[in-house]
């Protein structure tokens, strides 16, 4: 099991709902609403901020690749 499923498996079902939206909205390049940052000293790697769960995610030429899922912390945007 990759780290993005068992990350989605760790969350409610109300923030599956809205992790899967986000998903979709990025998928169809639509960041209408969405809070959205590029990352400190990175070109291509931004989040995404709905309450307490983030997105982390690589924007390359179309191309969206999900490299974290995860709640709020200390640890979050470290790797």
């Amino acid at each position: 099991m990759d780290k993005i499923t068992k990350a989605v498996k760790k969350l409610t079902a109300k923030e599956r709902q809205v992790v899967k939206r986000i998903l979709t909205q990025l998928a169809n390049s639509n960041t209408t609403g969405l809070d959205i940052k590029k990352l400190v000293a990175r070109d291509d790697i931004f989040r995404v901020r709905k309450g307490d769960i983030r997105i982390i995610y690589r924007h390359t030429s179309g191309s969206v690749f999900i490299l974290a899922i995860e709640r709020r912390s200390e640890s979050t945007y470290r790797q």
